[in-house]
């Protein structure tokens, strides 16, 4: 059974989906790194779901489901850089602002939903979303206040899903996206 998995997109690359004018379409690959600002997708395979989210104003949204089909560079990257100072995925120049030059980036291949703004994640949902660990620990997020999340830093990094709050934002998602 597919696993499902959480990633935190920042003000700066939803900025940037919005202004190259990104939002209603689908992104056909993400990025997985080693700094916090693109964690390392790690223990995801072909098959699991990833919701990637953003905060704004104390509201989190769902921004894209993306449905892991390869993690592996294929011949649409592009050339790899010959140096430093090239792309690191020509081939993706469009969806760049995901992470295609961030340190460590490796491309992951997705079938996604359209990009939006506005699914967002209702209050009593937020404060019942439970990940868990590969040990099965698992945790609700921090700082949500009201159904407000006062902090992101719990939604920051690449989490694993429980398999009921994955069916929870598999619902969200399928009623407010019709073009899915």
């Amino acid at each position: 059974m597919p696993d499902a998995f959480t990633v935190l997109w920042t003000h700066d690359t939803c900025r940037a989906l919005r202004k190259e004018g990104r939002v209603g379409e689908r992104p056909p690959v993400a990025y997985s790194g080693v700094h916090t600002s693109r964690p390392a997708w790690s223990g995801a395979r072909a098959g699991d779901e990833v919701y990637a989210l953003h905060v704004n104003r104390y509201e989190v949204f769902v921004v894209s489901r993306m449905r892991v089909t390869d993690m592996e560079r294929q011949d649409c990257c592009g050339a790899a850089p010959a140096s430093w100072q090239d792309s690191g995925f020509p081939g993706h120049g469009d969806w760049s602002m995901l992470g295609a030059d961030d340190c460590g980036a490796t491309a992951v291949h997705v079938d996604a939903t359209p990009v939006r703004f506005d699914v967002p994640v209702p209050g009593e949902l937020l404060e019942r979303l439970t990940w868990r660990n590969r040990r099965g620990q698992t945790r609700v997020l921090k700082h949500v206040v009201d159904g407000r999340l006062e902090r992101s830093i719990s939604l920051q990094g690449f989490y694993r899903l429980t398999s009921e709050s994955a069916d929870e934002l598999a619902e969200l998602v399928d009623g407010g996206d019709a073009a899915t």
